[in-house]
């Protein structure tokens, strides 16, 4: 894959401001410059807003724990191959308790030592759904002894938008978000009021 954006990145003017200032706080959360994410995907507009409630309602809004869509998450990643996603939800996960060892086995896939029975089941449905469009009788029991109704098709809409959204973001070329710089404006804004407060 080449390294260069078959899209670039819009600024103010290409995303709107209310996108713009999104995209600058989503930043200041991840720790990282604005997404690229969304100042690509913000250039289609009313489709990115839409897409964004779509989106927000399965994570972080859906039903099942952070935890577990993380690992849901970070397990599509792995098998689409996206960097992109890979790097940003690694920096997510750790924000809600993954801790390496997580993040390795996740790479190991769902027969790995370490994982609970229910999340097991979670991961070989990711794996089951990747290579078949489709989750076995055997799986999809399993997966019934866990889960209601509602976080069954969670689990579905969650596994297949974000394989949707690795696929788009490794078409349009999107590179992994750098870290803040420590020079960033805002933490010369933070030192200088540091300064003037001694």
């Amino acid at each position: 894959m080449s390294g260069r954006p078959r899209i670039s990145p819009g600024g103010r003017r290409e995303i709107g401001v209310a996108a713009w200032v999104f995209a600058r706080l989503a930043g200041r959360v991840t720790g990282t410059e604005p997404p690229a994410l969304f100042t690509t995907l913000g250039k289609a507009r009313g489709l990115f807003w839409a897409w964004l409630h779509f989106a927000g309602r399965l994570m972080p809004g859906g039903r099942l724990s952070r935890r577990e869509s993380e690992l849901v998450i970070l397990r599509v990643a792995t098998l689409a191959r996206s960097d992109y996603e890979l790097v940003h939800h690694r920096r997510l996960a750790r924000r809600v308790g993954l801790g390496e060892a997580d993040l390795g086995r996740v790479a190991e896939g769902p027969e790995a030592e370490g994982w609970s029975p229910r999340e097991r089941l979670l991961l070989r449905a990711v794996d089951e759904l990747h290579e078949r469009r489709d989750v076995s009788d055997e799986t999809w029991a399993g997966l019934s002894r866990h889960l209601d109704e509602r976080r069954l098709i969670e689990l579905l809409l969650l596994v297949g938008h974000y394989e949707m959204l690795a696929t788009t973001l490794h078409t349009l070329r999107v590179v992994p978000d750098r870290p803040r710089r420590r020079g960033s404006r805002h933490s010369r804004t933070k030192r200088a009021v540091r300064s003037k407060s001694r």
